[in-house]
């Protein structure tokens, strides 16, 4: 396992100390440490299993660690709990699109839940970002994997939240997809957010140097 990352005189968004990760007897990582900052975008790496997805649901709360800690602005994300969810938006490998409801229902569903603006004008405006015009109406059930993909994508265009944990966000997206995608994640970090990701791709779009990366290699049967 392998961290690469630099240094800040600011304190970090995210914090991990001793991470170590269990799942179904098997370690997937052990005694993890990590920093997260604004500004900074970090690219989880790894062979299938080696516990990309089990380390982005810790960062998020949403799963246990074995052992260890995980702080948001040098709180306990337990003790801060509503203040750090406030502050992210995760989205997971699923796309967690509603068949029975049209794109621009499921984009204002999540906006609701985000607290953002979700009036016509703005769902249009969102999707028409995403590359959706024309199938604002259309049900989810009767569009394609990538599709579905950009309506999940969308709420990025919309978020306030400085830290964005997004697993697998290019799957099923074409370069153009990816390339606005980067782009995104660019004006985001520059306006202070952080965004950490898992992706087998090369961020085209930065320089080596810009792109933090955390190498999982610790895979035991």
């Amino acid at each position: 396992m392998s961290v690469n990352q630099a240094t800040s005189l600011t304190p970090p968004l995210i914090s991990v100390t001793n991470l170590t990760c269990i799942r179904e007897e098997r370690l997937l990582f052990d005694q993890l440490n990590i920093e997260i900052n604004a500004g900074d975008i970090v690219q989880v790496e790894g062979p299938n299993g080696s516990g990309k997805t089990s380390l982005l649901r810790i960062l998020s709360g949403l799963s246990q660690p074995f052992e260890g800690e995980v702080f948001f602005n040098q709180q306990l994300i337990s003790q801060s709990r509503e203040e750090f969810h406030q502050d992210l938006l995760y989205l997971g490998h699923l796309p967690g699109v509603k068949g029975e409801m049209s794109a621009a229902e499921n984009l204002s569903f999540n906006l609701t839940l985000q607290g953002a603006p979700n009036n016509a004008v703005n769902i249009e405006k969102t999707l028409s970002a995403v590359n959706l015009t024309g199938f604002e109406d259309s049900l989810a059930s009767h569009l394609s994997a990538g599709q579905h993909r950009r309506i999940s994508l969308a709420r990025l265009y919309k978020s306030t939240a400085k830290i964005w944990i997004l697993d697998e966000p290019f799957t099923a997206i074409d370069k153009q997809g990816v390339r606005a995608l980067e782009l995104l994640f660019k004006a985001h970090i520059k306006q202070g957010g952080c965004v950490i990701l898992t992706t087998h791709q090369d961020l085209l779009t930065f320089e080596p140097e810009q792109v933090k990366k955390i190498t999982l290699d610790y895979v035991f049967d």
